[in-house]
């Protein structure tokens, strides 16, 4: 795809604020935020959203309100909002708030929350691709086998005990149970037979916490990138978990990886995928790309 033309400078007027309230940082993360915003001269409009399933109607029902939609939480959460992010056309501000802030992470947005207002206050825009599998938006990756498991045992409760080390408690309790399975992965008009511990297609550069997807992966390339665990046993990803954390596990003989605009994934049974940390669909499922489908605010 060719170079994404350069960021817009916007600067907004207007903002609906929504923060997870049961992120690790809550209600003083909000408060914080609000009075950053309006100190900035921005309008602000906060709304509170119970459920991250009625998030989508709580953004179209204010957007025509707002210049911009502005988000605190963690990747999750921006999950949530994907999709009325994608109809209502307005800006995203990111305000990293969860665990992982995985989507800030690629976006190179700053982790503390002074410094990510004055992001949005600056208007500097850019569009980012989505990608989305069987319906479902997602910004950074969506896969299946051993992160659903991780995913399961990343509980509410663990992110607010353990923090970043509950991905790490998670983990290990995940590679207990886990077993390799059979899949078709159809791309590019070839059939890949595979047993793997897990398939991974990231429309984003970073997740898992700061793992990356691949070592060139942009969240505005329009390319998807698929990487396969194609071991034995779970175990044997220790040896490369350094690649993993930058992007060069690709090296590996039993790593198989793809890019592709959109890839099908057959299974022998239906098994779960999970997109930003939430899991959403099942196999067989259908990954593509949505290119430059969101405008955020970036550094």
């Amino acid at each position: 795809m060719d170079a994404p033309p350069p960021p817009l400078i916007r600067k907004p007027q207007s903002a609906l604020l929504i923060v997870n309230e049961k992120s690790r940082q809550g209600q003083a993360a909000a408060n914080e935020a609000e009075n950053l915003l309006v100190a900035g001269g921005l309008k602000v409009m906060r709304k509170h959203s119970a459920n991250p399933a009625d998030l989508n109607d709580v953004v179209r029902r204010h957007a025509p309100e707002v210049d911009c939609i502005v988000l605190g939480g963690g990747d999750g959460t921006f999950n949530s909002a994907s999709r009325a992010l994608i109809e209502t056309d307005r800006p995203l501000g990111v305000l990293p708030l969860g665990t992982g802030n995985d989507l800030a992470r690629t976006l190179n947005i700053p982790m503390d929350l002074a410094g990510a207002v004055n992001v949005i206050l600056a208007g500097r825009i850019h569009d980012i691709d989505i990608g989305d599998v069987n319906g479902h938006p997602f910004f950074n990756v969506a896969s299946l086998g051993l992160t659903v498991q991780l995913t399961r045992n990343l509980t509410g409760e663990v992110k607010r005990r353990w923090g970043r080390l509950g991905y790490a408690i998670a983990l290990f309790r995940a590679f207990i149970r886990a077993r390799p399975f059979s899949a078709e992965i159809h791309a590019g008009g070839k059939v890949h037979h595979v047993k793997t511990l897990q398939i991974a297609v990231g429309n984003g550069r970073h997740y898992g916490a700061g793992m990356t997807v691949e070592q060139d992966a942009r969240i505005d390339d329009g390319v998807l990138n698929l990487y396969s665990l194609e071991f034995d046993h779970p175990w044997r990803m220790l040896l490369i978990y350094p690649a993993f954390r930058k992007g060069k596990h690709g090296v590996w003989k039993h790593v198989r990886t793809l890019n592709c605009q959109e890839v099908e994934i057959r299974t022998r049974r239906p098994r779960s995928i999970n997109t930003d940390g939430e899991i959403t669909t099942q196999t067989p499922a259908t990954f593509k790309v949505l290119p430059r489908a969101v405008h955020v605010f970036v550094p």
